[in-house]
């Protein structure tokens, strides 16, 4: 029995000549823009075509290109290395978590999980993908959006995009859906557990701010019935009441607005300021992000720091290969096998 995990991301340029095309690959996904062609392509066209240059300078900043394929490709590797040692393929009775199962009765056999990484914006795109799953000819397999939260912008787009191809490729195999995993309990610990350590070490300072930033979104697509603002607010909540700190002060901020369109607010920029205004230690959680990538490594490391002292900002990183976040995917696709 042969299972294919495929995890969706947004992806990034992997050179400067990269760049305009990423973007206008962004740009012209009808969940980013939704206009009717020709204006949809017209507007991707003109959109990368301005903030080609600036998008170049930001890359420029952490080596010509994005680092999210190799942090997703780590990611890959330890999931499948975990799925395979602790599950698949052991024929016997084997416990990850508080469950247990065995493959060994009613004449089950081990089974071999092998994760793929499908990018939205960049290489590799799912017709690449799509491709080399139907040549390992798996028996399931299990869409994983390494986006913790909803929404129809980045996971609503992977999803349709994986099973366009799918059809158009002829990928003919039982594929399940995991759409989000913003309450999951592995998650919610991980977050707690780095954000404590971070929060000790700004103690040192002072009482500490924790600003839980995410990726923000227009208004109007939360008006649609986006869920993403309010899993974000229980993802935060569910942080806070795990960390159980007394007082805590925090706050949900929001970076990466583009355009001149009303946005998810308070603005992370803002808050800071705020901080700063306040004399208080910020401590940083990319709560919506689970790579590395250039709104972490540019805005959140470079931009945003320069506005507060040195010693006054500690950035906790993505979740990246954390043992608990990867247990979170590990578990999520058990519930699906």
């Amino acid at each position: 029995m042969k299972k294919a995990i495929i995890l969706l991301n947004l992806g990034g340029p992997d050179s400067p000549n990269a760049v305009r095309p990423f973007l206008f690959n962004l740009f012209y996904d009808r969940r980013i823009i939704n206009l009717p062609n020709p204006f949809r392509f017209l507007l991707a066209k003109f959109i990368s075509a301005k903030r080609e240059n600036t998008a170049r300078k930001i890359y420029e900043q952490i080596g010509g290109k994005s680092p999210i394929l190799e942090n997703t490709k780590m990611q890959a590797e330890a999931l499948e290395q975990e799925l395979n040692r602790s599950v698949f393929c052991h024929p016997s009775s084997v416990e990850l978590g508080s469950r247990k199962k065995n493959w060994s009765h009613a004449g089950m056999t081990p089974e071999l999980a092998r994760v793929f990484i499908c990018m939205r914006y960049w290489h590799p795109f799912a017709d690449e993908v799509v491709k080399s799953v139907k040549q390992f000819d798996p028996d399931e397999a299990i869409l994983l959006p390494l986006y913790p939260q909803y929404s129809t912008t980045t996971t609503l787009s992977s999803i349709e995009n994986w099973q366009k191809n799918a059809k158009k490729y002829g990928l003919k195999c039982n594929t399940k859906i995991i759409n989000r995993y913003y309450d999951n309990q592995e998650f919610i610990k991980a977050h707690a557990n780095l954000a404590a350590q971070y929060y000790k070490l700004a103690s040192k300072i002072g009482k500490p701010r924790i600003l839980f930033s995410a990726h923000s979104l227009p208004l109007s697509v939360v008006k649609k019935g986006d869920p993403y603002a309010s899993q974000i607010e229980e993802t935060v909540k569910l942080i806070v009441k795990k960390l159980d700190i007394k007082d805590l002060d925090w706050v949900i901020c929001y970076q990466s607005k583009i355009g001149p369109i009303k946005w998810l607010e308070p603005s992370t920029e803002s808050e800071l300021l705020r901080a700063k205004a306040d004399g208080v230690p910020v401590v940083l959680s990319p709560i919506s992000f689970v790579s590395e990538h250039s709104e972490t490594l540019v805005e959140l490391d470079i931009e945003y720091k320069a506005m507060i002292k040195d010693e006054h900002y500690f950035r906790i990183p993505t979740l990246g290969t954390d043992f608990l976040f990867i247990k979170c995917l590990v578990n999520l696709c058990i519930n699906y096998l």
